[in-house]
């Protein structure tokens, strides 16, 4: 079942890609949901499972973050099974990419695994609808070895270029008992502007300020001796294909292109194998913003993966009366019956105390 689903998914997401790059430029002027529609989110019942209420119509379009576009292949899918007069399209492009096509208002939510800046949020409100976590591997490509345990120091000092080989005393220091390559070192990063990266070197700050000196942000300062991908497809198709590479990758896309990753210390001081499960634990005791914004890498929970991040869908708070009854429809399946798809896709539910505030934002969203 995972096998299948996830395969389908990888297929899926490149022709959302497709449709998504093709219809860019037409997201502020899709066709309208029905009156019946707008009339079920005057009336509030939106905000329940849609597969099992009144059913909506007419066409969404959102870009963004390739992280969450295997969730979203697999969600709109079901989706508009129970909402047959429905379509919704999503392009990947990275999360900076969504967060500007939203601000350009070419599209009606952007996925984003990070928010936007003060000085970049566009200036009409905004509301943050987190819809799940994941982990961000360190997938590696390394011949003869299959178990690799790596710490935030270590990690830091590979992506910086100061550690150059396989066999370097820093990674030996973290696998006692393991015969390491003088194999050189390639790292990869993505090219695009991207919410993993963001939360990738946010974490590194975070876990490594005295060693991490590219700071964090969308992109950074890599050193030339790096490669790129584009999405985090793109990083993984690189790691595969070189051996001695390493890239962080989320989790279902390397599990999706069959590569091996590491564990990674804690701050408990364990290593902790990225999974759905040690995501979810990440995601126990999170300090989150009255907007929704919060930051689940580093966690202290001894069962935690530490690099775990989360992704949102934007959208404004102000809907026109044709596209406000499906927006918090859709938002409203992505919170609810839409979550049950996640385990699948090797990606972590929301916790419930998350999930909740998420729905109970749903009454926030203005329409007409």
């Amino acid at each position: 079942m995972k096998t299948t689903r996830r395969t389908a998914a990888v297929i899926g997401v490149l022709a959302l890609a497709l449709v998504g790059a093709a219809c860019g430029s037409s997201g502020g002027s899709s066709s309208d949901t029905t009156a019946a529609g707008a009339a079920t989110t005057a009336a509030g019942s939106s905000a329940a499972p849609t597969t099992g209420g009144a059913k909506v119509s007419g066409t969404l379009q959102g870009s963004g973050s390739t992280f969450q576009a295997a969730f979203q292949e697999e969600a709109i899918a079901d989706f508009q099974k129970a909402n047959s007069g429905t379509t919704i399209t999503y392009g990947g492009g990275g999360s900076g990419k969504g967060r500007t096509d939203l601000k350009s208002k070419v599209v009606d939510f952007a996925g984003s695994d990070a928010p936007y800046s003060d000085t970049d949020k566009p200036t009409e409100p905004i509301l943050y609808f987190p819809i799940m976590l994941g982990p961000i591997t360190m997938s590696y490509n390394l011949k003869g070895v299959d178990k690799l345990q790596l710490d935030a120091d270590t990690i830091a000092k590979i992506f910086q270029a100061q550690i150059k080989t396989w066999n370097d005393p820093a990674i030996a220091a973290d696998n006692p008992g393991v015969t390491l390559p003088s194999t050189n070192i390639t790292v990869v990063h993505r090219s695009d502007g991207s919410g993993t990266t963001q939360n990738f070197t946010g974490w590194l700050t975070a876990a490594a300020p005295s060693t991490w000196t590219l700071k964090s942000g969308s992109t950074v300062a890599w050193p030339a001796s790096t490669q790129a991908g584009n999405g985090n497809s793109g990083v993984a198709q690189i790691v595969s294909s070189t051996d001695g590479a390493i890239g962080y990758v989320d989790l279902s896309d390397a599990v999706g292109a069959k590569l091996q990753y590491a564990d990674v210390k804690n701050q408990s001081g364990k290593y902790i194998e990225p999974t759905a499960e040690s995501a979810s634990a990440a995601g126990k005791g999170i300090t989150v913003q009255p907007d929704l914004i919060f930051a689940a890498y580093n966690s202290s929970d001894p069962a935690a993966y530490p690099i775990t991040y989360q992704t949102w869908v934007i959208v404004y708070q102000s809907q026109s009366a044709a596209k406000g009854a499906l927006v918090k429809a859709y938002l409203s399946y992505l919170l609810s019956d839409g979550q049950d798809l996640l385990p699948d896709l090797d990606y972590a539910k929301l916790p419930d105390e998350i999930k909740s505030k998420a729905v109970a934002q749903l009454d926030q969203i203005k329409v007409g």
